[in-house]
């Protein structure tokens, strides 16, 4: 659904640039987890694919089209929730009823569901809202536009820990075939439940691009008292009570996947991947 080839970006100045010769490709369907340190490219990813920033080489294509053109058969397959956003002093209804039109294939049933998962009622007003009801009520007109790709940038930043429960239970019910879905975020816990498939950046480059399901098929992630064996780690992190270890999953075990240590692990050793997947 989306090739990015030979992708190099800056934004002027003397600053360095944010990408330089990357290339990734997102297939159609899923739930991805584009994960990375602050500052690390992962926003300005979301706005070269949405076509709102434009790449200093190399090409951004959805649906076979470069999205730089902005063509309206692209955008109104296309949502963008941007971690800052500034909305009007109207309520929830009218505000649906001025932007759905932009988007040929928005249920104005899964809206209104959304709010009600959520807590809101669509005659409150955006103006009167909080910030995390703000980011709860964008949450749902996003998923209710059905478009084929909707990008998510930090969608959990300001919500309490209840509302990101929340936030994961409307996210999993309104995911159709066919739809799919970028998640970025620093912060890991929040989407480990939800993603199919591991897009991990630092400084530019690609550490891993995985499903959830290869992940943990070769590499296991266990908890450690003090004092343990840690010799067939790959990877050792001390915690409060012992360590925190990825080791290759030799044994066909099935460990939750831990993202904040995987990312950990790749960042200190880079080989980690081709190290778990190194035929012995």
């Amino acid at each position: 659904m989306i090739q990015i080839d030979h992708l190099s970006f800056a934004y002027g100045g003397r600053r360095p640039a944010v990408f330089s010769d990357f290339a990734l490709t997102l297939e159609s369907g899923g739930i991805y987890g584009l994960l990375g340190k602050n500052g690390t490219g992962k926003s300005t990813l979301l706005y070269l694919i949405a076509g709102l920033l434009r790449p200093g080489r190399g090409s951004v294509r959805f649906l076979g089209q470069e999205t730089r053109s902005r063509r309206p058969e692209l955008l109104e397959e296309l949502y963008l929730l941007p971690e800052e956003f500034t909305l009007p002093p109207v309520s929830l209804r009218r505000y649906a009823a001025l932007n759905a039109p932009f988007y040929p294939r928005f249920s104005a049933g899964l809206f209104a569901q959304c709010l009600r998962d959520f807590d809101l009622a669509p005659t409150d007003n955006l103006a009167e809202l909080s910030m995390g009801q703000r980011k709860k009520a964008i949450v749902s007109f996003a998923l209710a536009t059905n478009t084929r790709l909707l990008l998510m940038d930090e969608p959990t930043n300001g919500l309490d820990i209840p509302s990101k429960s929340q936030f994961r239970r409307v996210v999993a019910r309104s995911m159709t075939e066919g739809r799919t879905l970028v998640v970025s975020t620093h912060q890991v816990h929040d989407v480990e439940a939800l993603i199919d498939r591991v897009v991990m950046l630092d400084g530019g480059r690609l550490l891993l691009d995985r499903s959830v399901a290869d992940i943990c098929a070769r590499l296991c992630f266990e908890e450690r008292p003090a004092g343990s064996p840690v010799d067939d780690a790959l990877y050792v992190q001390p915690t409060v009570h012992g360590n925190a270890v990825v080791r290759r999953n030799d044994d066909g075990r099935d460990t939750p996947l831990d993202l904040e240590l995987l990312f950990g692990a790749l960042l200190e050793r880079p080989d980690l991947w081709e190290q778990a997947t190194d035929k012995r």
